[in-house]
């Protein structure tokens, strides 16, 4: 017997992707929040030192859905595939980054390699709980090369600065302090 029905599952999954597009042609990833749990955790990992942890619906609205969102409008995360295990139901997203901005060649700028999402799914259409996973090397190799070509938004400056800023930012932990476990 299984846990989860796949059917449902694959429901969760397909409902998610049309989300998702909505929220990119709008620039806006706020309304994703109804899609979780109100008791539903959201991180990922900043490299060596630094995690990310929204605690509960509204955080994951305004903070990682919000906050850590601005700057990217424009930005596609375009899925590549999804792994479902309906005995557990953990559902493992690959997606790619690209950037609406473009390189000489006409090419857009996106990150090399694929980053994906662990999602927990928590019953009536909602995750319990999500994790990122990306190559932060990578991610970081981007923003380099788009500050280089002067490619980048205001928004995503301003994104770049506050992050830099040294100042303690909402959701932002030392490695392995986050409120909850990142795994």
């Amino acid at each position: 017997m299984t846990g989860f029905d796949r059917a449902e599952l694959d429901e969760m999954v397909q409902r998610w992707i049309d989300e998702n597009k909505k929220a990119e042609a709008a620039g806006d990833w706020k309304p994703l929040a109804d899609m979780y749990t109100e008791d539903a955790t959201y991180g990922w990992n900043y490299g060596p030192k630094q995690d990310f942890m929204a605690v509960g619906r509204e955080e994951i609205r305004e903070i990682a859905l919000g906050l850590e969102m601005e700057g990217l409008e424009g930005w596609e995360y375009p899925y590549q595939e999804f792994v479902v295990d309906e005995r557990s139901g953990n559902v493992i997203g690959l997606w790619k980054q690209v950037s609406d901005a473009k390189r000489e060649d006409g090419t857009n700028y996106q990150v090399y390699g694929i980053g994906g999402s662990w999602f927990r799914y928590g019953g009536n259409f909602q995750w319990s709980w999500q994790r990122d996973f990306f190559d932060f090397g990578n991610v970081s190799a981007l923003f380099i090369d788009m500050i280089q070509a002067n490619a980048l938004s205001p928004g995503m400056q301003a994104r770049i600065q506050r992050s830099v800023s040294g100042k303690d930012l909402p959701g932002w932990y030392k490695a392995g302090t986050a409120p909850v476990p990142l795994w």
